[in-house]
């Protein structure tokens, strides 16, 4: 199995461990795999990450090697980012000298940190790890990733045709996303890949989601209906996972009771996307666009002065204050993510390393 092993150190970013390092005098990044090289700054590293994914690469290891304090956090946000943009499971070793350490590798969002013969971990601190983070998250030995599905093809019911019908939903939100169909070669291709991978009834060929278009389905999970003759795919969607730009197939009501429920999620992301849509599209007496014309300071202030207005209406023993302020609240904050960049999807990522 291919894992490609990218080394973290003061002069080199990037470098595969089976080859001689790339000198730098100058700063310079540089990375090496067995299966490519790519060097010079970070976006060509992180291009080189994310080819990685589009080959039979199903994971990534990470040494750090740093020494300093600058340069480990450098390290730790690098690592952050191969683990966003990557779209595979990142294993991390190396500069773990306290619980502090294992638990900003794991916040950063790497699958585990693992113990080597290269990068050893103290026994008493694996210990420490494993009891506040779990045994799957602090390994002891070079992970192992598995070879083969809990089952294979031969277990499942394909139709007359020998197909299977796949629905397809995006892990975070949990949104279905489309339905495709699979023969034996193209279940057998998404589980050694990673990559979602279909049989195309109507040009009868096998067809990678994404090779064209780019935008590509990572496989999360793989499970199966009880009369194991359907699949479902929960995956990690780039772009629009319908043909016609609609990020869903199903986008065309026909029956709907009532209003649609306020799930929490869609709320938060919907309001968001008017947010961003504001700062793109400025409208005359926006309460949004005043806040982004008036810039940084005056967004902080109003957090801080809704921040306060919670505290208020909490002491209070009617709750209905306190929603309006907490609604309030999340609103600015929006807003002050939007200022910066950060999404919804940053944040629930972030958090979701944190369990």
């Amino acid at each position: 199995m291919k894992i490609p092993e990218i080394l973290l150190d003061d002069s080199v970013f990037l470098n595969n461990l089976s080859s001689e390092k790339i000198s730098s005098d100058s700063g310079q990044t540089g990375c090496e795999c067995r299966s490519g090289k790519a060097s010079g700054s970070c976006e060509e590293i992180l291009s080189f990450v994310r080819s990685s994914r589009e080959g039979e690469a199903r994971a990534f290891l990470i040494f750090d090697r740093t020494e300093d304090r600058q340069a480990h956090e450098e390290a730790i946000g690098l690592i952050r980012t191969i683990c966003r943009e990557g779209m595979l499971p990142v294993y991390a070793a190396g500069h773990m000298r306290r619980l502090e350490d294992i638990k900003k590798l794991l916040y950063a969002g790497v699958q585990a940190v693992f113990s080597c013969e290269e990068e050893k971990i103290a026994a008493e601190l694996i210990r420490e790890g494993r009891e506040r983070f779990g045994e799957e998250r602090v390994l002891d030995d070079y992970p192992v990733l598995p070879e083969t599905a809990a089952m294979s093809w031969s277990d499942l019911r394909p139709d007359a045709s020998g197909l299977v019908p796949c629905v397809v939903q995006e892990e975070e939100t949990g949104k279905v996303l489309m339905l495709a169909y699979m023969n034996e070669e193209a279940f057998c291709l998404t589980l050694r890949t990673g990559r979602m991978t279909y049989w195309s009834r109507s040009r009868q060929e096998i067809w990678v989601k994404g090779l064209t278009s780019g935008h590509f389905q990572f496989i999360r999970s793989l499970s199966v209906d009880c009369d194991q003759d359907t699949l479902l795919a929960k995956v990690r969607q780039l772009g629009a996972a319908c043909h016609t730009g609609s990020y869903s197939c199903f986008y065309r009501d026909i029956y709907r009771l009532g209003h649609e429920n306020a799930d929490p999620q869609k709320v938060l992301q919907d309001v968001y996307a008017v947010i961003a849509d504001r700062k793109l599209h400025p409208r005359e007496g926006s309460y949004t666009n005043y806040l982004f014309d008036q810039g940084i300071d005056k967004i902080l202030k109003k957090v801080g002065e809704e921040s306060a207005e919670i505290i208020i209406a909490a002491k209070n023993p009617d709750n209905t204050e306190t929603m309006y302020e907490i609604a309030d609240m999340m609103y600015h904050v929006m807003v002050l993510m939007c200022e910066k960049g950060l999404t919804w999807q940053d944040i629930t990522e972030e958090l979701s390393n944190r369990e």
